[in-house]
């Protein structure tokens, strides 16, 4: 039986990586343990999902900037002392989620450049990975893209290498199928940032798609094939492709 990223589906992605759930907060308190006092992980785990997800509801209630760290923990039940032994400040909060997004699409859709993939399948690996990472990882992804334009001008560069770090992996895919003879691109760089752009939609607008009914892998195969259309790679032609079209 094919895996990921042979196989795209969903359940063979979430089959390959583990974004949420006990397995991410493992994760997280691993990437940035050096950085907090707590150094037991049972106890850092269950305060890191409670910060974590607070902060996340928060910045979306009233804002990342309007937020303080007061309002943190008397949501969390965690005292500012304790607070204090994993964050030193609401930019530090800012920079570990910036950092988590980060790793994640280096390990996930970066290290697709490492499989044995034609060019071809390479891209949709890329395009269906990055839309379940959307999918499972929203409340990171958004704010990511919202949040951190308001913090300091090093902090908005992390963010933004952060979207150019994805371009520079679909232009590879892209030049590969270029070099190999099978894509034809005069602008690949203009490309990849349309792709880019399009792919936000999914965590952006998640209310339109629900409106129109639209599941992650309808909007993932929308999103190839037009891919695949700008490169002028041949591919069946489908009745999604018009419906999608109309909330573009």
């Amino acid at each position: 039986m094919a895996e990921w990223p042979n196989d795209t589906s969903i359940a063979a992605f979430r089959e390959c990586w583990t974004l949420e759930g006990e397995p991410l907060w493992k994760s997280v308190f691993e990437m940035h343990r050096d950085k907090m006092q707590i150094k037991n992980a049972n106890v850092a785990i269950t305060n890191l999902e409670k910060i974590f997800t607070v902060t996340f509801r928060l910045a979306n209630s009233k804002g990342f900037q309007a937020m303080s760290l007061r309002d943190l923990s008397s949501e969390t039940g965690i005292s500012m002392g304790g607070l204090y032994a994993y964050i030193g400040s609401k930019n530090d909060l800012a920079s570990v989620i910036e950092g988590v997004q980060r790793q994640y699409i280096d390990q996930v859709i970066g290290g697709l450049t490492v499989e044995d993939l034609e060019p071809i399948a390479c891209l949709r690996a890329i395009v269906f990975g990055e839309i379940y990472m959307m999918e499972i990882m929203s409340d990171w992804y958004y704010f990511c893209f919202m949040e951190l334009k308001g913090l300091p001008k090093d902090q908005q560069q992390f963010a933004l290498e952060v979207e150019l770090r994805f371009e520079d992996i679909l232009m590879e895919a892209i030049r590969r199928g270029i070099d190999d003879g099978q894509f034809h691109c005069e602008k690949p760089e203009l490309l990849a940032s349309q792709v880019t752009a399009q792919l936000q939609q999914w965590h952006l607008k998640p209310w339109k798609f629900k409106l129109r009914k639209v599941t992650t892998e309808d909007y993932a195969q929308f999103i190839f094939e037009s891919l695949m259309t700008c490169l002028g790679v041949e591919h069946p032609q489908s009745s999604l492709r018009s419906q999608l079209r109309q909330i573009m």
